[in-house]
């Protein structure tokens, strides 16, 4: 039988999320598929660096934690098709890692569009985790 978390275990373990990357983390939007797990090398292109607000997730409800915008980008640093991003912490350590989409394509983060030329405005329009055995 699978573990069931009470709503206030979920939100405590998903608060000590930002806590543990720490304020002003770096999101990366890179080209290509993820790598197999966050420990591995970095693939694909960066097609734009954010460093993140210190309050970069609102506090945790009902057992997802949001972000706390704005996130984003006033100038792609390269062209391309954005595949994944990937969140690092201050000593450029990868913690978190994911999808990327348009609203609608079932992404882990989404995007307003996913093809960037150099030098283009961006934004992050949603991200949300959520925490499981409910």
């Amino acid at each position: 039988m699978a573990f069931k978390y009470s709503v206030p275990l979920r939100n405590e373990r998903l608060n000590r999320i930002p806590s543990f990357i720490g304020p002003t983390p770096t999101l990366r939007i890179r080209t290509g598929t993820p790598p197999l797990n966050v420990v591995t090398a970095d693939t694909g292109q960066v097609l734009s660096t954010i460093v993140l607000p210190t309050q970069w997730m609102q506090a945790a409800a009902n057992g997802s934690i949001q972000m706390n915008p704005p996130w984003a980008d006033l100038s792609a640093d390269l062209a391309g098709t954005a595949g994944h991003f990937r969140i690092y912490d201050m000593s450029e350590v990868c913690h978190l890692q994911g999808s990327v989409s348009i609203l609608g394509g079932g992404g882990d983060m989404i995007l307003d569009n996913l093809v960037f030329l150099l030098g283009q405005s961006f934004s992050v329009t949603a991200f949300t985790l959520t925490d499981g055995n409910a």
